[in-house]
Parts: C-alpha cells; sequence; structure tokens
C-alpha cells in the first residue's frame, strides 16, 4: 500500500506544492513521509471498509432469494432499512462528533467503537440460517415456519450491521476532511476510490461465484478483515487540535428539548443554496438504485452465473481502477461541479440506451459495463464535492443534513421499485428506465448548483455561507 501514497504525495509536488514546506491540515503538519503513513493507514482502512461494502449486499440479495424473498421484500431490507437508520442516526452521530473533544480526537471514537459490533453482526448473518432454523423449532406450533424464521433471524443481523456501520459511515468522510492538507484531497479520492476498485475486484474475482454455497465463510472472512483492517487504521490515524465548540443554551420545558433540532435544520437547510445541493446529490446518489438493488437477478435473468457477473463487474472495475489517479488530479485541476455534469450528462445517456438496447447476455454486459464505468468516474471526480463546499466547523452535521433527503429517496425507490417489477412481471429492463430518469433530474439540478456556486465566488471565491 505504501508506494502509491508516496505516488500521489510525488504528483502534489509535482504540480505546484512546494516541497520545501510541509503540508497541513489544521494543527497537523505533514513532511513526504507522514503524509504517505497518513495516506496508507486511512487506504488500508478504506480496503477493509470497501471489501465488507462491496460484498455484503451482493450476498444479503443471494441468501434472502435462497430464503424465498420477493423482490419488494429485498427492496426493503437492502434498500428502505438501511436509509431509514441513517435518516434517524446519522444526524445525531455528526453533531455529536462535530462538538466532542476528547484524548483521541472527535471523529476516531466514533470509528473505533462500532468497528467490533459490525464484526460481530457478520458473524450473525453468516448463521442466520442456522438461527432461524433454531427459532423456527423454539417457537414450535406458534413459528410462522422456517422460511420466514429465517428472514427474520437475517433481517435482525442486517439491521445489527446497519446501525454499526452507518455510526462509522457518519463521520469517515468528516476525519478525511479533518486529517488530510486541502491541496491533495482531489488526488486522495482518486486513490481512494483506486482502492475501493481494488476491494471489489478481489470479491468479484474470486469470491462471488462461491456465493450462493459458501456465504458463511465469506461473511467470516470479511468479519475478520475488517475488524482488524479497519481497528488499525482508527488506531494509527492521528487527528488534531480543534478549538471548543460554540456554547449551546438549552431553554426549558419541550421548546428547549426540541431547539437542537430546530437549530440543526436551520443551520442546515435555511440556505437555498445548501438546499440545491443537498437536491442535486440526493438525486445523484440514489439515481444508480434502481439497477443496483436488482442488477444481480437481471444478469440472472439473461442466464448469466454469478461466476460471468463477477467477471463483468471485474472489467468494469479494473478499467475504473486506471482512471481513479487521472479523475483525481482532474478534480484538483478542474472543480468537480464542472467535471461532474459532463460525466453524469454521459451517464444518462447510457443508461436510458440500456433500457432499449439490453436484449441478451453479450448486450447486457457492454451495456452494465459501459453504465458502471461512467458512474465510476462521477463518484470519484465529485468525492471531495462535500469538502469544497461545507463548512469545516460543522463539516458532519452537513454531511448528515445532505444524508438526510438521499435516505428518504432510498427508503422509497428500491422497494418501489421492487414492487414495480413484481406487478409487471419482473422486467428488469425498467430498471434502467428509473435510473435514466433520475439521472436526468440529478443533472438538471446539479446544473443549478454550479450556477450558484459561480455566484458565490466559483472556484477561486468560494466561502461556504454561513
Amino acid at each position: 500500500m505504501s508506494p502509491a501514497p508516496s505516488d500521489a504525495v510525488n504528483a502534489a509536488a509535482a504540480s505546484g506544492a512546494d516541497a520545501s514546506k510541509p503540508w497541513t491540515a489544521g494543527t497537523l503538519r505533514y513532511d513526504r513521509r507522514g503524509l504517505a503513513r497518513l495516506f496508507g493507514w486511512l487506504l488500508w482502512g478504506d480496503f477493509a471498509w470497501n471489501l465488507t461494502d462491496r460484498a455484503i449486499r451482493p450476498l444479503g440479495q443471494l441468501m434472502l432469494r435462497q430464503f424465498g424473498a420477493s423482490d419488494f421484500v429485498v427492496g426493503l431490507l437492502v434498500g428502505s432499512i438501511p436509509s431509514a437508520i441513517g435518516f434517524v442516526l446519522s444526524p445525531v452521530v455528526s453533531v455529536w462528533s462535530d462538538r466532542h473533544r476528547g484524548p483521541r480526537g472527535r471523529r476516531i471514537p466514533f470509528l473505533l467503537i462500532p468497528t467490533p459490533l459490525v464484526a460481530l453482526a457478520m458473524v450473525g448473518l453468516a448463521y442466520s440460517p442456522a438461527c432461524g432454523r433454531w427459532l423456527d423449532a423454539a417457537l414450535g406450533g406458534w413459528s410462522p415456519g422456517e422460511a420466514p424464521c429465517r428472514l427474520l433471524a437475517f433481517g435482525f443481523f442486517w439491521t445489527a450491521f446497519e446501525l454499526a456501520q452507518t455510526t462509522a459511515q457518519s463521520v469517515i468522510g468528516a476525519l478525511i476532511n479533518d486529517v488530510v492538507p486541502r491541496p491533495v484531497i482531489g488526488r486522495f479520492f482518486g486513490l481512494f476510490r483506486a482502492v475501493s476498485l481494488a476491494a471489489a475486484i478481489v470479491f468479484n474475482l474470486f469470491l462471488i461465484g462461491h456465493a450462493e454455497t459458501h456465504y458463511r465463510g465469506i461473511f467470516l472472512g470479511l468479519a475478520v478483515v475488517f475488524g482488524l483492517g479497519f481497528s488499525a487504521m482508527c488506531l494509527f490515524v492521528k487527528e488534531g487540535e480543534y478549538p471548543p465548540p460554540p456554547p449551546r443554551t438549552r431553554g426549558r420545558g419541550a421548546a428547549g428539548a426540541l431547539a437542537p433540532i430546530f437549530r440543526y435544520f436551520r443551520e442546515c437547510f435555511a440556505h437555498p443554496f445548501y438546499r440545491w445541493v443537498f437536491i442535486a446529490m440526493t438525486l445523484a446518489a440514489v439515481q444508480g438504485a434502481p439497477i443496483s438493488s436488482f442488477n444481480v437477478f437481471y444478469a440472472k435473468s439473461l442466464g448469466l452465473s454469478m461466476t460471468d457477473y463477477g467477471r463483468l463487474l471485474v472489467v468494469t472495475y479494473v478499467i475504473s481502477f486506471f482512471l481513479s489517479l487521472p479523475l483525481g488530479w482532474l478534480a484538483d485541476r478542474v472543480h468537480p461541479l464542472r467535471a461532474g455534469l459532463v460525466i453524469l450528462a454521459a451517464q444518462t445517456v447510457m443508461t436510458l440506451l440500456g433500457a432499449w438496447g439490453i436484449r441478451d447476455a453479450a448486450s447486457f454486459g457492454v451495456y452494465f459495463v459501459a453504465n458502471g464505468v461512467i458512474a465510476g468516474a462521477y463518484y470519484t471526480v465529485t468525492a471531495s464535492l462535500a469538502q469544497r463546499l461545507f463548512p469545516a466547523s460543522r463539516f458532519a452535521q452537513f454531511a448528515s443534513a445532505g444524508g438526510l433527503p438521499a435516505g428518504l429517496a432510498f427508503m422509497a425507490v428500491p422497494p418501489a421499485m421492487g414492487l414495480f417489477l413484481d406487478l409487471t412481471g419482473n422486467d428488469y429492463r425498467w430498471t434502467f428506465v428509473a435510473s435514466g430518469l433520475l439521472l436526468t433530474l440529478a443533472s438538471a439540478a446539479l446544473l443549478v448548483v454550479e450556477r450558484k456556486f459561480r455566484a458565490l465566488g466559483g472556484p477561486a471565491g468560494y466561502t461556504p455561507p454561513e
């Protein structure tokens, strides 16, 4: 891992950074070696995180199908429940983290404590069929049947996993914002994306073909990798010093209890610029949900094996891997808003073409790979967008506020798509139609954001509105 961060640091120097001066992030100061160590530990934690994140949903989809779950139930468990948890939990954790001051910083405790809980939840998922059989036997005549009991056990451990993971996910971007120097943050996110893709390649090249028959071993292996890898990142990445949070007064009675909630929404949603940012980010995030929630089933309906499906993903991720560093450099040279607009428009066209162009397994492979590469390019080039637009002192708060409308959208879109598919004979071409329509709306909203951003000073003079 260490050569890649060093390359990123060298690239930063070559593009105009003064190698004789240290890079700074708040009170933190890094020379080349220190910056390489920082990148190395962050990227190692990112690998552990993304190997889990890339694997957990395909594994969950396949297990749910083995349990006899409908597309609606799959959309509910894979899409709505995680989004509902994030909608409630993320704002609380984010504001708490922004105001926390402790010996390990304001972010690390919220990453380190949930890590073993995520690992234990994956162990539970590995044994959820056995737990379902035990529950069925324990309930006896009161049991709804073995299959519903397996679903109940799976749902319990899935919810526990999402609770713990959401806690950490609420602040990981804020940790990066606090410790990574701004002049190289675009290239860092390029590396971040490359590591994420490497994790996806590992899973889809070596594991997904065995997911239906060896899910227990895969879940247990992921639990070990995540538990050790993410813990190591938390222990070796150091935060700097922060000024004390501003004091907050609280009134009495019901009004006093509700005051923090009102303050949260007032601070985050009062300015129209942020409202448009949240709308654009929500649409850009949720546009892939109709496809990603059911792409495994689409592939299988066309006769693709999970091994062949995994190979398509590997091709997608290998192409995206080699694009990650150039796109990260582009984000530092050209503002992510401008680059993101062009890429999002291209993805819109490609997705709508796929809705009518997919007829068999071969055409599915072409459009699936093309759509995945363009979508990945957008996520890479805009990965640092929030860090460039939100106030640094309340970054986690604003990032969580952006997640609220996205959470509502993810609660609604996957089960709605699943219900539509159940009612229309499971014609999965409609997933591309739905994503194409959402992409059209996302492109329009991002164009509004770009115009308002220029009015606020643009790349050279922008200051986050307060």
